[in-house]
């Protein structure tokens, strides 16, 4: 992986590490389905001017189809169950369950599309995921009258990421990341008006509220897609989905900045497994005798 990539995967998980953050906040006011809908909504009213602008909008009618599935497999379904989780359990336990996302992803690939895995990267995703365990132990809680199908909402959602990396990959290759976000996003939308305008809450969401939502839809959609579907092309889907190893690492550190939470010397080691796990999952250490087969 070159460096240029490295430092997207590393923004990438701030960005995405922050969602989880306004998720909590958005979430108890406007409801799973709401928050789902406004967020792909907002992001798509962002990205389409740029879409149209740049003259990529026949690239979304010829490739509609595998388009609109990865938008509901990658923003429409794991959007509400996320709103979801986050009603019940904390940012950084939610954000440790999408950890799971790169086993998913791999284990998807190794039976679809024959991705192999050598033995450094399977090193690497077990290293990543058990720093993500010690993280948990350390500092995730569960908020008073959680369920367990918050738990399961966040596996689903991290199983709709793994199919949809791997299924953009079979049918995407290729397509530009601007066409592919912004079409996707927009999918995403349709998809979510008429249940969203049936779930609508009642009581106005606060501007905190919107801010919140604002900032989930602009920053960490509608830009970090164009980031997640850029490095999907050049570095594949099995290394592009290890940033989830990142991102409990960045959700607990934005914790701290501004919710004043506290980091403990438990979490920055947690956090430096995280990072040499994810290093070994990309590729990006790699053993000096050891000749790393690409997987993307």
């Amino acid at each position: 992986m070159k460096a240029a990539d490295a430092g997207e995967l590393l923004l990438l998980a701030a960005l995405w590490g922050a969602s989880f953050l306004f998720m909590r906040v958005g979430a108890p006011e406007f409801g799973a389905i709401g928050l789902a809908a406004v967020r792909v909504g907002l992001a798509t009213l962002v990205l389409a001017p740029v879409l149209l602008w740049r003259d990529q909008w026949p690239l979304v009618r010829a490739h509609w189809r595998p388009i609109a599935l990865v938008g509901i497999l990658n923003s429409a379904l794991p959007s509400v169950l996320y709103g979801h989780a986050a009603l019940s359990i904390s940012a950084g336990l939610a954000s440790i369950f999408n950890a799971s996302t790169p086993l998913f992803s791999a284990v998807i690939g190794w039976f679809w599309l024959r991705d192999r895995l050598t033995p450094a990267r399977s090193v690497g995703l077990a290293i990543g995921f058990a720093g993500v365990v010690g993280l948990a132990w350390g500092s995730a809680s569960v908020s008073p009258g959680s369920s367990g199908y918050a738990v399961v909402a966040c596996l689903g959602a991290t199983l709709c990421y793994g199919i949809a990396a791997n299924y953009t990959k079979l049918a995407l290759q290729g397509v530009p990341a601007l066409p592919v976000a912004t079409g996707s996003l927009g999918a995403a939308t349709l998809a979510l008006a008429l249940p969203a305008l049936w779930a609508w809450p009642e009581r106005a969401p606060s501007p905190a509220a919107w801010s919140a939502v604002a900032l989930l839809a602009v920053v960490c959609t509608a830009i970090a897609y164009l980031l997640f579907f850029r490095l999907l092309a050049r570095i594949g889907p099995s290394n592009a989905i290890a940033v989830t190893f990142l991102i409990p690492a960045f959700a607990l550190l934005w914790g701290g900045w501004l919710l004043d939470e506290t980091i403990t010397p438990a979490m920055v080691a947690g956090c430096a497994v995280i990072l040499l796990g994810t290093g070994l999952a990309t590729g990006l250490i790699a053993p000096r005798s050891a000749k790393v087969q690409p997987l993307g």
